[in-house]
């Protein structure tokens, strides 16, 4: 399993309309895609415009190649990318541990 995580900044005052976008991208796109595990997103207390997207992949190349290659990929830009104030910030990790608690 590969972890995504995306370390996004959106424009000041548009977190509403950016909550509701990311929602409906992830659900409606993300989620059909080939080798999507699952997904959460939190946001930033101190600065409510950051937010960090949690995707996990069954494999790199299924985010890589069959993900961001895809017309999908596209569409899904479409729906959160006029809020970005940045470029998102992406990683891939593997697990090294955890806790079941």
């Amino acid at each position: 399993m590969i972890l995504e995580l995306a370390d996004i900044l959106i424009q000041p005052g548009r977190e509403a309309e950016f909550d509701a976008a990311i929602l409906r991208g992830v659900t409606e796109i993300i989620a059909h895609a080939e080798g999507f595990l699952g997904w959460s997103v939190h946001k930033g207390v101190e600065n409510p415009q950051r937010y960090v997207l949690q995707i996990r992949w069954r494999s790199l190349d299924d985010h890589m190649e069959g993900f961001r290659k895809s017309a999908d990929f596209t569409r899904w830009r479409d729906v959160v990318g006029p809020f970005f104030a940045r470029a998102p910030q992406v990683e891939h990790f593997e697990l090294a541990g955890s806790s079941q608690s």
